[in-house]
């Protein structure tokens, strides 16, 4: 899971005080709007789709600057068909997450000869820190604010999340908050301000560890399967890649004893 996927988990599971904070008008109602735009061949794995009472929401969290299509133009194409499948009006904001001087950071709009295309931009190293350190919901996007003092910013961060009463909110917080923080600052200085304990016992940050060693062993076995029988047919790969680790653990072991693809073939019928 990355930075990208956290602040559109952090969206979805906290959708009013997203549109709270970017949307001008008073919001007192927000969802997740299911669409399958997002599954179509433009697309971005962070893009949240919110609905109001009267407006939808585009939000798109970026760590890169560089994209195929180009952000504009991805901004556009999703509008267009946005508004083919709704009738409400559409506000896009692109939220950069990583300082950066690259200056597709700094364009807010789409032009060609005939369209003109505009959508909003925040670059979150020029937002006051003191909105996110108040709203639970934002406060692990507060690390990435901006500041004079990153140990006076961690601080106030990692006392405002100790404050947190529901245990299973402080956990996931804290362990989205050291994530984030990973875009700007020295894990040392994270971890001096932050209790790992928290972070540790945190449902997402146990997820992401166990992804990075799902990843892992996936490469790994591939590797090993493309080395003994050279050629693997590709959907055979994709169902490597569906097992969970258990799965993968046990097929590390059963793969020592194959001799032949159909063998691979086989154990993944049974498994």
């Amino acid at each position: 899971m990355n930075t990208d996927n956290i602040c559109k988990l952090l969206a979805e599971e906290y959708p009013l005080e997203f549109a709270r904070w970017l949307l001008t008008s008073e919001t007192t109602e927000a969802k997740i709007l299911k669409t399958e735009l997002s599954l179509e061949p433009i697309r971005a794995d962070s893009v949240t789709f919110l609905q109001t009472q009267e407006r939808i929401l585009h939000i798109e969290f970026q760590t890169r600057t560089i994209s195929k299509p180009p952000l504009p133009f991805r901004m556009l194409d999703y509008s267009v068909r946005l508004r083919r499948k709704d009738k409400f009006p559409i506000t896009q904001v692109v939220i950069f997450l990583q300082e950066t001087s690259d200056e597709i950071a700094f364009i807010q709009e789409y032009i060609d000869e005939i369209t003109t295309h505009r959508y909003r931009v925040v670059r979150l190293w020029e937002e006051d820190s003191s909105l996110f350190l108040h709203n639970p919901a934002l406060l692990p996007l507060a690390p990435l604010t901006q500041t004079n003092s990153p140990a006076t910013l961690l601080s106030q961060v990692g006392n405002r999340i100790a404050r947190i009463s529901d245990i299973n909110i402080r956990q996931n917080i804290a362990g989205c908050t050291e994530i984030l923080a990973g875009l700007k600052f020295d894990k040392g200085l994270i971890r001096q301000f932050l209790r790992e304990d928290i972070m540790k016992e945190s449902v997402i940050y146990q997820d992401i560890l166990e992804q990075g060693n799902k990843q892992g062993e996936q490469r790994l076995i591939i590797r090993q399967l493309n080395r003994r029988f050279r050629e693997i047919n590709p959907l055979l790969i994709e169902r490597v890649k569906g097992l969970s680790i258990e799965q993968l653990e046990t097929l590390a072991e059963a793969l020592l004893d194959f001799s032949e693809v159909a063998e691979l073939e086989a154990w993944l019928n049974q498994h």
